[in-house]
C-alpha cells in the first residue's frame, strides 16, 4: 500500500512527527566533553556528531549504510521559455545517471552511497501550473508515495536531490506562496538563464500565484498546485525519513524549497535535517534561513542532482570519525583540563 494513499495520510504524518532520542543525544553530548580536546574546539562537528546521534538513537552513530535518491520530473510551464535547456534534457540526464556518467555518480561513490534514481512520468509533464494546478490530488499522493518508497528501514542517512528542467521556476513559486516575496526576490537563473530568462521566470510565476491566490494555504494544496512530481517526491521521501528516525541530507534550493509549504506550517519539519550547501541560486541563502538551517558548505555550486549534498557527507563523515575515533581523556591518561 502507497505510504500517502491519502490526504489524511499526508497529514497524519506531518501532524505526528518522531522526535530525536534525548537519551541519546545526552550520551552524544557527554562522550564529546569526555573526549582528548578542549570543550566546544571541533565546533560544528560536534554538533552533527549529537544530532546524528538522536536520530539514530546511539551515542555514537555511524554511516554504513547511506542513500542519495534523486528524483526526476517535468513542467508542464516550460513551454514559457524559463530554462536554457528543452524539457527533453531530464530524460537525456537520468540516462546519463544510469550510464554512471554524471556528477552525482562521482560524488555519491566518493561519498559512500548507495546512488537510486527515480524517474517520475518524464514522458507525462505536469500541468502548466500559471493555468492550473500542476498535479491532481492522486498525482501529488503517488510522487509523495513514490519519494516515500525509496526510503526504507536501516539507512543510516539520506541524501536527496533532483532532476528537472525548469524546477527552479516552481521552487520559487513554492517558497513566494509559503514565506511571501515578490517572485522576484525569489527568482534567479536556475541553469544558467540571462536577463530576459530571469524576466520570463518572474512573470510565470506572478502569474502561477495569482492563478492559485484562492486555494486553500495548506502544505498539500501548495505542493500540489505549485510543484512537481520531483519535489513533492523529495518532500515524502523527507517526511518517510522521519518516521523512521533517519536524519536527512538537503541539497539545493528546489530540494530545500520542497519542504518550503511544510515548514512554513510545521517548522520542527526541518530538525532530522542538515543543510549541505548554499548553492549559488540567490533565493537559497533567504530559504535556508526561514528552514532555520545552516549549510556545511558554500562554493558556488548550482548544478543540483543531489551534488552539493551528497559532497557535505564527508563532512558529516569526519564528524562521525572523530566523534567515535578520538580517546577519551581517561584512555589516553590525559587530565580532562584542556
Amino acid at each position: 500500500m502507497s505510504r500517502f494513499a491519502s490526504l489524511a495520510a499526508f497529514d497524519a504524518a506531518l501532524a505526528d512527527m518522531p522526535i530525536a532520542d534525548a537519551d541519546a543525544i545526552a550520551a552524544a553530548r557527554a562522550r564529546q566533553a569526555s573526549l582528548t580536546k578542549p570543550a566546544g574546539s571541533l565546533g560544528r562537528l560536534e554538533d552533527i556528531a549529537v544530532l546524528m546521534a538522536g536520530w539514530q538513537g546511539t551515542a555514537q552513530p555511524v554511516i554504513e549504510h547511506g542513500r542519495a535518491a534523486i528524483f526526476a520530473g517535468n513542467h508542464g510551464f516550460v513551454v514559457h521559455g524559463v530554462s536554457a535547456f528543452p524539457a527533453s534534457v531530464t530524460a537525456a540526464m537520468v540516462a546519463n545517471f544510469a550510464a554512471g556518467g554524471a556528477a552525482i555518480n562521482a560524488l555519491a561513490k566518493a561519498a559512500g552511497l548507495n546512488l537510486q534514481v527515480i524517474a517520475l512520468d518524464l514522458d507525462r509533464p505536469t500541468a502548466d501550473f500559471t493555468t492550473a494546478a500542476a498535479m491532481d490530488e492522486a498525482e501529488c499522493l503517488a510522487a509523495l508515495s513514490a519519494g516515500a518508497a525509496a526510503v526504507e528501514p536501516g539507512l543510516h542517512l539520506l541524501v536527496v536531490g533532483e532532476m528537472g528542467i525548469g524546477n527552479s521556476t516552481a521552487a520559487a513559486a513554492l517558497c513566494a506562496r509559503s514565506y511571501g516575496g515578490t517572485p522576484a526576490s525569489w527568482v534567479g537563473p536556475g541553469t544558467g538563464v540571462d536577463a530576459d530568462g530571469i524576466a520570463r521566470k518572474v512573470v510565470v510565476v506572478e502569474q502561477a500565484l495569482a492563478c492559485h491566490a484562492d486555494a486553500p494555504d495548506t502544505p498539500f494544496e501548495i505542493l500540489r498546485r505549485l510543484g512537481g512530481r520531483e519535489i513533492a517526491a523529495i518532500a515524502g521521501a523527507v517526511l518517510e525519513a522521519r518516521r523512521l528516525h533517519i536524519p536527512v541530507v538537503l541539497d539545493g534550493f528546489i530540494s530545500c524549497a520542497a519542504l518550503a509549504p511544510l515548514a512554513a506550517a510545521v517548522p520542527a519539519i526541518t530538525d532530522h535535517c542538515l543543510a549541505g550547501h548554499c548553492s549559488a541560486e540567490p533565493g537559497h541563502i533567504r530559504l535556508l534561513g526561514h528552514l532555520d538551517l545552516d549549510p556545511l558548505l558554500s562554493l558556488g555550486m548550482r548544478l543540483g542532482e543531489g551534488s552539493g549534498a551528497a559532497l557535505a557527507v564527508s563532512i558529516i563523515r569526519a564528524a562521525l570519525a572523530t566523534h567515535n575515533g578520538m580517546a577519551t581523556f581517561a584512555q589516553a591518561g590525559v587530565a580532562d583540563s584542556l
